[in-house]
Parts: structure tokens; C-alpha cells; sequence
């Protein structure tokens, strides 16, 4: 719902802010006051372009800024959070404030939530929150879209629209594997190849595990000869049986310090260290002579080593991959033949799936497209007495359902829908969106919205100049509608009869005044006495005679 809209050097208003509420809320004021400026503000404020024009004369730039409460739309809460755009999502109360900035030079930029974005973003998220009935283009009730969805609304086919959808999906689904496995052609080629490429792997042992203890032996046998001179001499120094070694030096320390340690009793803690010293080095003696039993020179065995290694490497070179990789492109090649094998058992099968997925979006579009006629002629019925109720007499409104023409699954169902409309009495129904007169459009936009009783999912509705070309009684039930309509959705209306204007729960004026040369529009929140007078004038002109003031106390009145 919005909630405030701001405008700074907009056309002729230098500033207005205006606050707004629930229900009905009516604009009103003198001709070329400027009351349309405040639907053209939020026509810009919903992604619409604007020229230089709507700047004030002699300002940099025009500002628009609009708030709006998101707790009575979730989908608007929804985009917020997919476009990064939202608040601080723990708040009870989530708010969202749109601002555009249309400079002097023709350019502008938008925001959302102090983030800038594009038109595109700010009108996706506008449709959500705003729609607009008047005299211009951009209408949400002239896209067949909007049409669709105000049908579905109002025959509640939430759970058939999805399952319609949900089938569609899974056919389409099915269809994409059909057309990836298809391009591929005959595949026997491929098969072969990879049986081939998958057979040479499989005859190694490619773990890398295995890899890394091949490497191991390899540089082992490498340097054989360096290691066993190595480690005889280091085993000879360390405790070799023939000449001297660490281990009898060490022995020889000991014994020496034992026996002077009675004078020296910290001498006991250095035989405790030389102690421990000696069985390590008594381990890393018996370790190393094992090594250097271990250690054979076997030219036979270095060149096995040598030969293998060199099939790994033509095969990492081969797949383009590091040798400890090759394990992995070897279950690559496994599961892209095991998918090929199948290719044709599984084209079999999804002829028949693609088949049976689309007699199941058949069936489901068949029972959204049955709920969706009754629903189209109740509708219509109810318009059409409304349309009758708001001075078009004889005119008369049908919803127009026809098959889609295709036997392709369409997540929106297997219809076509249509809103025509036939203004006056012998008059064939034409489209909605052809209707020449901006009045006769405004009238049947406001019958379907009171005729769907308010099941238009965008919570805030403008009509603009509904009650151009009627009076009288005509002007009542129009106003009684737009009132009604206010009871589950907030409504904004221009007007200049003072039988819409005294149905308003708010009521704002709009006036205009010279100042320096410079005509300005201000814009009032009028109370109870201002509201009568505002009436009164409305009812009698520039005079206010006793008559006319009287009159729009009994307006408001019957009202109340």
C-alpha cells in the first residue's frame, strides 16, 4: 500500500507531500490545477520514460520519491530479496521506497531502497504495488496478462495454475533430454572410441597412491648404489663391529662420568641423557642395517619401474591431465560410455514419457480451463450490470476464451483469454485495449475491478478522471463503487464530481496559484469543514451560495 509520495519541482508543484491510508482517497481541484500530476508522478515512479517537461521551470531536476508497506505483498517482498534489494528482512512491518530523479537535460535515474537501478527493474517491481486505470496506454487491464491473472484471481485457481505449470515443466524437461541425446547422432563411433580410451586405463593401476609408491621405487632404484654406501658407512660409524664407532664413544663417556658422579651428583641427570641417546641410537643402528638389507641394486627392476612410468606419462599426456589424475578420467570415461550404451534404450523410453507428460498437462489444463470459463461468464455477468450501473447503458462485457492453437504445453494453460467490451447497444464487442474513449475505459476498467470484488492481486488502484462525461445518479453509484471497492484494496481517485468526492475517507485539493510570475499547484489534506467547502465549490462553482454548501453537507451525510 502506499503510504506517502513526495514531489519536488514536478511540472507546476514547487513541494507536496502527501500522506496516504486505507480505502478511498479522492484528489480534486479547479481545471489545470494540476490534480493528474499526482497519477503522472506515480506513472513515472513505476518505470514509465519522462522528457524534460515534467521538470519545473527554471529547476535542476524533479525528485519523486514513494513509500509503500510490503506486509500485503509477499510476491513484491519476494522480488525485493532475488534483486538484493530488500531491507532488513526481520522487520514486522517491511517498507519499500522507490525514487526517481528526472534532470532538466532529459536524463534520470531510479532507486529502489537507496540502490540504484533500471527502468526495467522499477517497473517490474511497480506492477506489483501500482495499478493504473485512466486515460493513458499503460493500463494494467489492457495486457492480456493482466487480464489472465485477474481471471485466475477471481476463480481462485491458484492449485490448478500450478499444477498446469508444474506439467508443463516436467514435459519441457523431458523434451530437452530427448533433443540433447538425439543431436548427438549415432554414437557407436563415440562408444567404440571411448571402449578403447577406458580399456587402456583400466589395464593400469592408476590410484595415486599407487602412482606416488611408483615413484618412490623409482628414485630408490635410481639411487641404489649412492644408498648403500651411504648407509653401510653411517652404519659402520655408528656401531660397526670393527673399528671405532659412535656407540662405544658414547659407552666410553659414560663409563668415565660414573665413576666421579659420587662427587658431582648432576652428573646422574647426563648419564640419564646419555642413557636415553644410546637406545635411540642403538634403534637408528638396527633401522638403518635393515635399510641397507633392503637396498638391492636390480637393473631388471629399475627398468620395469622405468617402463611403466612412461606409460603413465604418454597417458596423462593423451587425456591432458596430470598422472595422479588419470584415476579420475578413467570413471569419467566409464560413466559416459555406461550413458551412451543406454542412449537408445533411454530415447525409447522418453518418446513415451514426453507423451504421458503431455496427456498430464492436458488433463490439468483441461480442469484449470473449465474453472476458468465458469468463472469468465459470472464475471461477466456481473460487469456488464455494473458497466450498466456507470451510464452505459446497453453496453455490454464478455470474456473471450479460446484454445491456444498449439498442442505444445504452455505453463499458462490451453487458452487464449480476451476482455471485449460493446460501449453502447448494437455496437459488436471490441478488445478492452481498442475501447476509443478514455472515460467509457476508466468506467469498465473500475466495473471489473468491483466485479472481481478486489481480487486483483496489486493493492493500490488509481483511476484517473473515472467519472469523465456522467452526473447525476450515474455519479453516485460510481462514487458508492469506487467506495466499495476501497473496502479490500486502497483506491486513489481524480475527480471533479462532488458526488465521487464526498465518498472518499480522505479527500485532497489541489490549487493553483500565481506567485512571481510563476504559477505553483499546492496540494491539501482538507478536514471535515474544508472538505464541505471544497464540495460546495465543486457543486456551485466559484460562488458559494448557501444552496450549494447546503448540498454538500447532504453529500456528505448520506455518506456517513
Amino acid at each position: 500500500m502506499l503510504t506517502h509520495l513526495s514531489l519536488k519541482h514536478f511540472a507546476v508543484v514547487s513541494q507536496a507531500e502527501l500522506t496516504f491510508g486505507p480505502g478511498l482517497t479522492v484528489i480534486s481541484g479547479e481545471t489545470g490545477a494540476g490534480k493528474s500530476l499526482l497519477v503522472d508522478a506515480l506513472g513515472l515512479l513505476s518505470g514509465l520514460r519522462a522528457d524534460s517537461g515534467v521538470v519545473r521551470h527554471g529547476a535542476e531536476r524533479a525528485e519523486l520519491v514513494g513509500e509503500f508497506t510490503l506486509d500485503d505483498v509477499p510476491t513484491a517482498a519476494q522480488w525485493l530479496r532475488e534483486q538484493d534489494l530488500d531491507e532488513d528482512s526481520t522487520d514486522p512491518d517491511p517498507r519499500c521506497l522507490i525514487r526517481r530523479v528526472i534532470r532538466a537535460d532529459g536524463g534520470s535515474r531510479a532507486w529502489i531502497n537507496g540502490r540504484p537501478v533500471t527502468l526495467v527493474q522499477l517497473g517490474e517491481l511497480a506492477a506489483q504495488l501500482v495499478e493504473i486505470h485512466g486515460q493513458h496506454e499503460h493500463q494494467a487491464l489492457l495486457s492480456r496478462p493482466s487480464q489472465l491473472a485477474l481471471l485466475d484471481a477471481y476463480a481462485r485457481t491458484t492449485v490448478e495454475c500450478r499444477a498446469v505449470a508444474e506439467a508443463a515443466g516436467r514435459w519441457s524437461a523431458l523434451l530437452r533430454e530427448r533433443e540433447e541425446l538425439s543431436a548427438q547422432g549415432d554414437v557407436s563411433d563415440r562408444i567404440d572410441w571411448l571402449e578403447h580410451q577406458h580399456a587402456e586405463l583400466e589395464r593400469e593401476t592408476l590410484e595415486p597412491e599407487s602412482i606416488e609408491q611408483l615413484l618412490l621405487d623409482h628414485r630408490r632404484q635410481a639411487h641404489a648404489s649412492d644408498l648403500i654406501e651411504a648407509s653401510e658407512n653411517a652404519f659402520r660409524q655408528l656401531g660397526g663391529d670393527d673399528g671405532p664407532s659412535v656407540s662405544r664413544a658414547l659407552q666410553q663417556v659414560r663409563h668415565e662420568l660414573q665413576r666421579v658422579t659420587g662427587h658431582e651428583p648432576r652428573l646422574n641427570e647426563v648419564d640419564g641423557m646419555l642413557a636415553a641417546a644410546a637406545i635411540q641410537l642403538d634403534e637408528a643402528t638396527t633401522l638403518l642395517d635393515r635399510i641397507r638389507g633392503d637396498l638391492d641394486i636390480d637393473p631388471s627392476m629399475f627398468d620395469a619401474i622405468e617402463r611403466r612410468l612412461a606409460r603413465l606419462h604418454d597417458l596423462a599426456r593423451k587425456h591432458r591431465v596430470a598422472p595422479d589424475q588419470l584415476a579420475t578420467r578413467r570413471e569419467a570415461l566409464g560413466l559416459e560410455l555406461e550413458a551412451l550404451r543406454g542412449a537408445g534404450e533411454r530415447l525409447r523410453k522418453l518418446d513415451a514419457e514426453i507423451e504421458t507428460a503431455r496427456l498430464h498437462w492436458r488433463q490439468a489444463a483441461d480442469v484449470l480451463g473449465e474453472k476458468r470459463r465458469q468463472a469468465a461468464g459470472v464475471l461477466a455477468k456481473a460487469t456488464t450490470a455494473l458497466i450498466g450501473e456507470l451510464g452505459m447503458g446497453g453496453g455490454h462485457f464478455q470474456i473471450a476464451i479460446e484454445p491456444s492453437g498449439s498442442d505444445k504445453p504452455d505453463p499458462n494453460g490451453g487458452e487464449r483469454i480476451e476482455f471485449l467490451v460493446a460501449a453502447n447497444p448494437g455496437q459488436p464487442p471490441r478488445a478492452l485495449r481498442k475501447v476509443a474513449s478514455g472515460g467509457e475505459l476508466s468506467r469498465i476498467s473500475l466495473a471489473i475491478e468491483v466485479a472481481a470484488l478486489g481480487l486483483d492481486a496489486v493493492p493500490t488502484m488509481v483511476f484517473d478522471e473515472v467519472d469523465s462525461g456522467i452526473g447525476g445518479a450515474v455519479a453516485d453509484i460510481v462514487g458508492q463503487k469506487l467506495r466499495a471497492l476501497g473496502a479490500s484494496r486502497q483506491v486513489l481517485c481524480v475527480t471533479h464530481l462532488p458526488q465521487v468526492a464526498a465518498q472518499g475517507h480522505a479527500h485532497y485539493r489541489v490549487s493553483k496559484a500565481a506567485a512571481d510570475g510563476v504559477t505553483q499547484s499546492q496540494v491539501q489534506l482538507l478536514d471535515a469543514e474544508q472538505r464541505q467547502e471544497e464540495l460546495a465549490r465543486m457543486l456551485g462553482g466559484v460562488e458559494l451560495t448557501h444552496e450549494a454548501r447546503a448540498a454538500a453537507r447532504r453529500l456528505l451525510s448520506d455518506v456517513s
